[in-house]
This record gives C-alpha cells, sequence and structure tokens, in this order.
C-alpha cells in the first residue's frame, strides 16, 4: 500500500508539473521559476501530505540525464575556447563564495564552527545547471554568454562536491587535512574525465554493434547512469563523468546511428528531461512544509533572517568575481588582451546576475549527516538545510524573474554567428554532395539520367540558400514575420489535405504519417515547427 500511496503522489505531481509549465508559457514566467512558487504553495496547503525529498535519489535518477544531456548539447568548440573564464567561475569562484558564505555564516550564527560554515558554503556556492539550461535557453542571451554559464554550472559541481566533503568529514572527526583535501580533488577531476571518456566510448561501440534503433535509444538513456555509478564507485567526480562522457560521444552520436534513431532519440531526451526539471523544481518548492518543522520553534524567522544574509554575500561574492576575473589576467597578458578585448559591461553585469542554485544545492544540504563520529546530532544541520533552501529561492525566483526585463534593458551585442555558420555549413554540405555525385558517375552501378535528377535537386538547394541570403538582408523583421506566417498557412493547407484523403478512405493512416513527418521535418527548417495548425502566430 505504501508503493501504492507513492505512485499516487508521483502522478498528482507530474499533472501538476503539466499544469503549471502551461500557465507559466501563457504568463511567459520561466516554467521554472513558476514551478518552484507553485510548489512552495501546495507545501503550505494544510492537510496535504508532506514530500519529503530523498538526496539520494536526486543525485542518482535525476543529476545524471540531466548532465550529461547539457554536455552533450554544449558546444565541445565553444567550450575550449571559453575554458579559462569557465575555470575562473567553476574553480574560483566556488572557492571565493564557499570563504565568503563561511565567515559571514560564522558571525551570524554563534557557535557554529569553521567546518560546518564551510560546509554551508560549499552547498550554496555552485550555480546549478538545470537552472542555468532551463532558464538561459529561454532568454534571448549572446551564445558565449550561454556558453560561460552552462560550462560553469557542468563543472563547478565538482569542486564544490569535494570542497563539501571535506568540511563534512571535518565536521564529523573534528580535523582537517589540506593536502589530502587537494590530493581528492585532482584525483576525483581526472578519475572522473577518463571514466566518462570510457562510458562514452563504449556507448559508442554499443550503438555500432547494433542496428535497432529503439536498443541504441535504450543505450544512451543507460550511459549516464552507468557513468555515475562508476565515478562514485571509485570515489570519482561523478559530475565530471557525465559531462565528459556527454562532451565526447556528442563528437562520434551523428555517424553511429540513423537519421531516423537521432529524430526519435531526441523526442525521448527531450520529455525525459523536460519531466526530470518539472520534478525537481516542483520538488524544490515543496520542501518548505518539511523544512519549517525541523528547526526549533522561535528560531525559524532568524535563521530565515541569516538565510537573506548568505543571499546577499552569495550574489555580491559573484558581482566582485566576474568583473576581476575578466581584468586581471587581460591584464597580466598583453597578448590575451589583444586576443580577447575586455567584454562589455552589459555581458559582465549579466554573468554576475545569472547565478541560480537549484538541485544539487539542496541535495548536498538534505545530505548532511545525522550525526557525527561519536554519536552527537551533526552541529547546525537543520539551520544549514533551511539556509540553503533560502539561498534557492531568493537566486531562482529573484534573479530568474528579473532576468528577462534587465534582458530587455541592457544593450547586448547581437549574435548572428550561429546562423552565418549554419549557412556556410548548408552551402559546404550541398557542394560535398554534387563533388560525390561526380565521382559516381564512373561507376557502373548508375546511369547518368538518375545521377542529373538527384545533381538538380542540390543545385535548386544551392540556389536556394543564396536567394534566402540576398532575402534576408534586405527584409525587415516585419517582413520575416510575415513570410514565417506564409508558409505556416501554406504547410498547414498541405496537412489539412492529406488529412481530408485519410478522413474519405483515398489514403491510408500510414501514408499520412510518412507524409505528415516528412511536413514536420520541413516546418522545423522553415522555422514555424512549433506552431499548431490553424494558428498564424506563436
Amino acid at each position: 500500500m505504501k508503493s501504492l500511496h507513492q505512485l499516487e503522489v508521483i502522478i498528482m505531481l507530474l499533472a501538476v508539473v503539466l499544469a503549471l509549465t502551461t500557465i507559466a508559457q501563457k504568463i511567459r514566467i520561466p516554467y521554472p521559476i513558476f514551478l518552484v512558487l507553485g510548489g512552495l504553495a501546495l507545501g503550505l496547503v494544510p492537510g496535504l501530505p508532506a514530500v519529503t525529498l530523498n538526496p539520494d535519489l536526486v543525485f542518482l535518477v535525476f543529476l545524471p540525464p540531466i548532465l550529461w544531456a547539457a554536455a552533450y548539447f554544449t558546444s565541445l568548440r565553444e567550450f575550449r575556447r571559453n575554458l579559462r573564464p569557465i575555470s575562473l567561475l567553476a574553480v574560483g569562484l566556488v572557492l571565493a563564495t564557499s570563504a565568503g558564505v563561511a565567515f559571514v555564516a560564522h558571525a551570524l550564527l554563534p557557535g557554529i564552527g569553521w567546518a560546518e560554515a564551510i560546509a554551508l558554503g560549499a552547498i550554496v556556492s555552485p550555480p546549478d545547471a538545470v537552472s542555468a539550461t532551463a532558464i538561459g535557453k529561454r532568454l534571448r542571451i549572446p551564445r558565449r554568454i550561454v556558453t560561460i554559464l552552462e560550462g560553469e554550472s557542468l563543472v563547478n559541481d565538482a569542486t564544490a562536491l569535494v570542497l563539501y566533503r571535506a568540511a563534512v568529514g571535518a565536521a564529523m572527526s573534528g580535523s582537517f587535512a589540506l593536502g589530502h583535501t587537494l590530493f581528492e580533488f585532482v584525483f576525483a577531476a581526472l578519475a572522473g574525465v577518463v571514466i566518462g571518456i570510457g562510458v562514452a566510448w563504449l556507448t559508442r561501440w554499443a550503438l555500432c554493434a547494433t542496428d535497432d534503433g529503439f536498443t541504441q535509444i535504450g543505450v544512451t538513456l543507460l550511459a549516464p547512469y552507468i557513468a555515475w555509478v562508476c565515478g562514485e564507485s571509485v570515489h570519482a567526480s561523478a559530475v565530471l563523468a557525465c559531462v565528459a562522457g556527454g562532451l565526447y560521444l556528442r563528437q562520434s552520436f551523428s555517424g553511429a546511428v540513423s537519421p531516423a534513431t537521432r529524430l526519435q532519440a531526441r523526442a525521448v531526451w527531450d520529455l525525459l528531461i523536460f519531466i526530470l526539471n518539472g520534478v525537481i523544481f516542483i520538488l524544490i518548492g515543496l520542501q518548505l512544509g518539511a523544512l519549517r518543522d525541523s528547526v526549533a520553534p522561535g528560531q525559524f524567522g532568524p535563521v530565515l533572517i541569516a538565510g537573506a544574509w548568505v543571499s546577499a554575500t552569495a550574489i555580491l561574492v559573484r558581482f566582485l568575481w566576474v568583473p576581476l576575473a575578466a581584468l586581471i589576467p587581460r591584464w597580466l597578458s598583453p597578448t590575451l588582451r589583444a586576443r580577447d578585448p575586455m567584454p562589455p559591461w552589459s555581458a559582465l553585469f549579466l554573468i554576475s546576475w545569472t547565478g541560480m542554485r537549484g538541485i544539487v544545492t539542496l541535495a548536498a544540504a538534505l545530505a548532511l549527516p545525522v550525526t557525527t563520529s561519536s554519536g552527537v546530532p551533526f552541529p547546525f544541520r537543520s539551520e544549514i538545510i533551511l539556509i540553503s533552501f533560502t539561498v534557492i529561492l531568493a537566486t531562482l525566483v529573484l534573479q530568474g524573474l528579473s532576468l528577462p526585463p534587465i534582458i530587455r534593458l541592457i544593450p547586448l551585442q547581437e549574435d548572428d554567428g550561429l546562423e552565418q555558420e549554419e549557412t556556410l555549413a548548408r552551402e559546404h554540405a550541398a557542394t560535398a554532395a554534387l563533388n560525390r555525385l561526380d565521382q559516381v558517375i564512373t561507376e557502373n552501378w548508375v546511369s547518368l539520367e538518375q545521377v542529373e535528377r538527384v545533381r538538380l535537386r542540390y543545385i535548386q538547394r544551392l540556389e536556394r540558400l543564396t536567394r534566402a541570403s540576398l532575402a534576408e538582408e534586405q527584409m525587415s523583421t516585419s517582413t520575416a514575420e510575415t513570410v514565417q506566417r506564409l508558409q505556416h498557412e501554406a504547410m498547414t493547407a498541405e496537412r489539412m489535405a492529406l488529412i481530408g484523403l485519410r478522413d474519405n478512405g483515398t489514403i491510408s493512416d500510414e501514408v499520412l504519417h510518412r507524409l505528415e513527418q516528412e511536413l514536420d521535418v520541413a516546418a522545423l527548417h522553415l522555422g514555424v515547427g512549433e506552431r499548431r495548425p490553424g494558428r498564424t502566430h506563436a
């Protein structure tokens, strides 16, 4: 019966996630923030059963696929180009934030030890990969800023968790070994990367060993969990194992599976990540009810005030660190200054303000031991958990809600680099196809007429690319929107005609599905793939 009750809770949570996500899209609020607020409201409703968050469940079930997917869709080229700012944020800023928060917590909470204060700093120091990916990609942010924020959020968990384990170990035993902590950090990072690349290599081998699309998709779903478990079993960084695995597999995935499998895998992974993100954010909001009862009577308000000060400290340290991390390397290296000039203030401000904490912070806080090695309760455990929850709310809700108006107000440089690269890639690919057709003419398995028929398609594609490029240069925003609307109207007419043929028995459902998939792919290419039939605007 207990398992049946848990299943009912899961079904209810999924239904609430879908409903709140729909409302968030209607009122144009990033859905992670709206889900947290919705969970917060539900947690305050009297009579509802308390939903507690198991940290082991978060670390094992939720994080591996989310980290793997985030790394998979991160450009390895851009990650390498921005490795310096990513490292300064993922390592240096985590250590600086942990130190600043530890000093503030030690001053605000009488009796708290330095080990517990540093543990709190490590818990709240890393911005979350889930929050950055779920919120940042839905806003108009220049690509380099997105790459830096995503890269930081992918790597900083490894730094924070190593420091967290060292601080918790010191609080448990009463001693702290700096040399051992440094060795543990280096070993965890290197071993995690090696494990991730190894799992990705085995995944690629498994993908090439089978031609069944469903089996291949299943292999991709299993890979992040294997990387995580292997990393944890040897005390390596499971976070870096998933990040390295996702980055490495992306480089060979295109050649290992068929186009149909890639489309199916993308749909499966998009749905999985959406569900995991939704459940995570609503669970964050639901924790307030349980956390409120864990603090001694009369201490709830003072602890929340301490949480507000810790939140302000984390935000302030980030505002101080980001411009210094950009200025000092360029001041020390004239070569770097010439190759990569100082970013505009708007970019530095946006990176400074985008530091949302999320599920890793809450899971690490909840994973604090209940007792120390001597059997006494872990000092300030309830206070650390509630302060961590306060930091999540302050950064996720305050900073996340303010991001859209801030982005509209501050001057950001237009970023059309990806569009230019896409046009170049399309032209290069079509030219390569024509060159290959010239080669196969001499082979006796194909006729000249068949070659010319295919060649005509690629010549027409190159002509369309040239016309589209010229048209885009002369096209205003209103004209572009009108053209998209016309494309949507025409494709909707095609779709309705096909449905009519199916309804009157002229064609079968199989033919309809095949032609409808072609229309869906074409709609994605034309930029109208998110519009439903009958709607003329998004």
